[in-house]
């Protein structure tokens, strides 16, 4: 993981759900009231959210472990727990969710107010009300609440900017930052001043807005990790236009090497990247030896800017043409783009797990005993009162529906075999198996 937290892991837990109550009604003129307990209330669910301004995942630098509440239990009279709230974690716009164990990406967080569910609540157990019927008017079954989801993630983060601003060690890029947006970014005459990506924003008279993010210079061999260019070359790939900033004063030869190397460094790195629109600024106006430089390589470049980002000379039409070129790939994006909501909505992702297919148990050895392995199965058995015996007697006539009993006695297992299903044990015979 990155030291400066581009990257992040993380836990979470949703919460557990409420227990569902086992009541009778106790009126006084009703001996033998009716079945009455209340329901479990839900869990909470862990969601992340990207509404947060800030340019790293430094949010998480101190704490990696997030817990959602659990519900509350049910109780007679039918009433229902109470819900527990979901716990919002706000993550930066660019934010890539990814399970940590597959490494499926879950969820692309680029828009603001884009979320995903990463960890569902656990659901309030039944209380006893729901398992009367006309043959057992009395039951005395409540369900546990369902165990919440837990999830290792891994938050890998891509800062969203319109403009790039890429080149090599003390290039001048957060000095451009700054003329062009007013920016402060922490600005000194060693390599890697520029820890953290740095974001300004430069408005326009119409009211138009583009994004500036200033990154670590890069040097050879950022792409597999030198220096701290691999730890931000990642940023770049949200942008829509790049200015290669070079420092005109070092002289013709450096210039071109400098131009050589950054774009190979961005090639290596994404194809993708290396296709940017890309425009090409001289700094250091401001030098005398600078002006000599622009003027003996004017052949080879005639689109480069001249610049000089200390005294902010043609910076503004470096800036139009930027932006130019910025509106330009937006308008080819909006075209590309469906259309809006009907209803005049903003348009944002959330993200939503489809229910995997239903499968038939699947029996494997535990050591000596024998594991079922169904999802179905596994969470009745854990929100079943494993303590009731009308409870077991129930999952026991589930278990034979959905075929564990036959499964089981598929692979050998007899009379008085130990048999695991999530996190209980039970005892195999030869009528089913038995808590």
């Amino acid at each position: 993981m990155s030291d400066f937290l581009d990257e992040v892991a993380i836990s979470v837990f949703a919460g557990r759900g409420g227990r569902g109550a086992v009541s009778f009604r106790h009126e006084k003129y009703v001996p033998l009231g009716g079945p009455d307990g209340g329901d479990g209330g839900c869990g909470g669910s862990i969601i992340l959210v990207a509404d947060s301004d800030d340019t790293t995942l430094g949010a998480f630098r101190q704490r990696r472990r997030f817990a959602a509440g659990n519900g509350g239990d049910g109780a007679g009279s039918q009433k229902t727990g109470r819900d527990a709230g979901d716990l919002k974690l706000s993550v930066p716009l660019g934010t890539v969710v990814r399970d940590a164990d597959s490494q499926e990406v879950l969820a692309d967080l680029d828009l603001r107010g884009a979320r995903i569910v990463v960890a569902q609540g656990g659901r309030g157990g039944r209380g006893n009300v729901h398992f009367a019927s006309a043959v057992h008017q009395a039951p005395r079954i409540g369900e546990l609440g369902a165990k919440g989801e837990a999830r290792h993630l891994e938050l890998e983060l891509k800062l969203i900017a319109d403009i790039g601003l890429v080149g090599l060690p003390n290039a001048g890029k957060s000095t451009l930052l700054a003329a062009l947006t007013g920016a402060h970014p922490k600005v000194a005459a060693y390599p890697f001043t520029t820890l953290h990506p740095n974001l300004g924003v430069a408005e326009f008279e119409d009211g138009r807005t583009v994004v500036l993010a200033d990154v670590p210079g890069l040097i050879e061999g950022a792409h597999h990790g030198a220096g701290l260019g691999i730890d931000f070359l990642r940023h770049l790939e949200r942008t829509r236009v790049l200015i290669h900033i070079v420092d005109a004063s070092a002289g013709p030869d450096e210039v071109r090497r400098a131009l050589r190397d950054v774009g190979a460094e961005l090639r290596a790195f994404s194809a993708t990247l290396a296709a940017k629109p890309t425009l090409v600024a001289f700094n250091k106006l401001d030098i005398p030896d600078a002006v000599t430089t622009v003027t003996e390589l004017r052949d080879e470049w005639p689109d480069a800017h001249a610049i000089s980002a200390v005294t902010v000379e043609a910076c503004r039409e470096l800036l139009l043409a930027a932006a130019a070129e910025v509106f330009r790939v937006c308008a080819a994006e909006k075209e590309a783009q469906p259309e809006a909501p009907a209803d005049g909505g903003e348009r944002h992702h959330v993200y939503r797990y489809s229910p995997r297919r239903r499968e038939a148990p699947v029996i494997s050895r535990d050591g000596e005993a024998f594991r079922v392995s169904h999802v179905g199965i596994e969470k009745i058995v854990d929100i079943t009162d494993l303590d009731s015996e009308e409870a077991v007697t129930r999952l026991q006539n589930l278990m034979q529906r959905v075929g564990v009993d036959a499964a089981l006695a598929a692979v050998g297992c007899v009379e008085g075999d130990t048999v695991r299903i999530g996190e209980a044990e039970f005892i195999y015979s030869d009528d089913g198996v038995h808590g």
